[in-house]
């Protein structure tokens, strides 16, 4: 299958946005590969973002440093970072067209009243319309939430295969403004790659549903939407995936190789065992050389051993 290319400009564009909640460890590092090798294999930019969108869970002096080391790493990206808690007037603006479409009610529900009337549905529970109508009297409005119809998503993942979600079943009107104020995780990723010209977005399965509310969005907002390959994400013994926030152990900046030719293994390159000490330069250029997006394991897990 041919690369996805911007229309605009015939190029093909990637992006790695990692959240600054901690040090990058080999889970992050394993979608950086992914996407930077897709992305110069094919001739096109890699972008990097920092989805600095929520304050209380930012690990002070964390984005500096998933910037050290992804340049320890050799992962160079191009043009400058973007961070997304200085986008406040882009997202604004794409609240207010959806306002003005009729896309966007107020919501006055609190967590637990939502946990205590809603079904389970894909990822947590499924909010059950109570606002959709308008605000009861006396409530007062927490947040914003995008409206749901009830026709299924099918997104042809290009690892994962094709993956159908029913939005109103599953997720049910889901919130694009927070009620503390910030805005919401999907809103912001469909504004922000489809500004950078994002044509394929490489990264973990675990957002693998958050895909399909990112279609939505941008159907919407009459935005493009990128391919999508969603790698393995690498868990635990007991399942737990590996996290920056849960404190899992950061990979080492000041030895990189070993890590390197470890995250080309997990991601079904194969490397050669002789380049498990090579310099860097060195196994970035064979990476390059050999890089196959249709090696990577076809399974949204794999369990991290040793």
């Amino acid at each position: 299958m041919a690369a996805p290319t911007d229309p605009a400009t015939g190029r093909y564009c990637g992006r790695f946005a990692p959240s600054p909640t901690g040090p990058l460890h080999l889970g992050s590092l394993l979608a950086a590969v992914a996407s930077f090798l897709q992305a110069r294999t094919r001739g096109g930019a890699w972008r990097l973002r920092i989805e600095d969108l929520d304050p209380p869970r930012a690990v002070a002096g964390a984005a500096d440093a998933i910037l050290r080391t992804l340049e320890a790493f050799g992962l160079h990206w191009d043009g400058e970072v973007r961070y997304q808690s200085g986008r406040g007037d882009a997202y604004a603006q794409a609240v207010e067209r959806l306002r003005r479409t009729g896309h966007v009610y107020p919501c006055a529900c609190s967590r637990r009243e939502i946990a205590d009337s809603a079904r389970a549905g894909i990822e947590g529970a499924v909010y059950p319309g109570t606002c959709r109508a308008g605000v009861a009297a006396g409530r007062t409005a927490r947040a914003l939430r995008v409206r749901t119809d009830t026709a299924a998503i099918t997104v042809v993942d290009g690892i994962q295969g094709p993956v159908t979600l029913d939005l109103a079943r599953e997720v049910g009107d889901f919130v694009v403004r927070r009620a503390d104020g910030p805005y919401a995780y999907q809103l912001a990723v469909v504004v922000d790659d489809a500004e950078d010209g994002v044509t394929e977005v490489v990264r973990g399965a675990d957002l693998l549903y958050s895909t399909h509310r990112q279609i939505h969005l941008q159907r919407l907002l009459d935005l493009p939407s990128p391919r999508y390959r969603h790698i393995p994400v690498l868990t635990d013994r007991d399942g737990r995936k590996l996290s920056k926030s849960g404190g899992d152990a950061a990979v080492d900046p000041r030895n990189p190789v070993p890590t390197l030719w470890r995250a080309l293994d997990l991601l079904g390159q194969s490397p050669p065992p002789e380049l498990h000490r090579a310099p860097v330069g060195e196994l970035w250029g064979w990476a390059r050389e050999h890089w196959r997006i249709d090696a990577v394991p076809r399974v949204r897990s794999l369990l991290l051993t040793g």
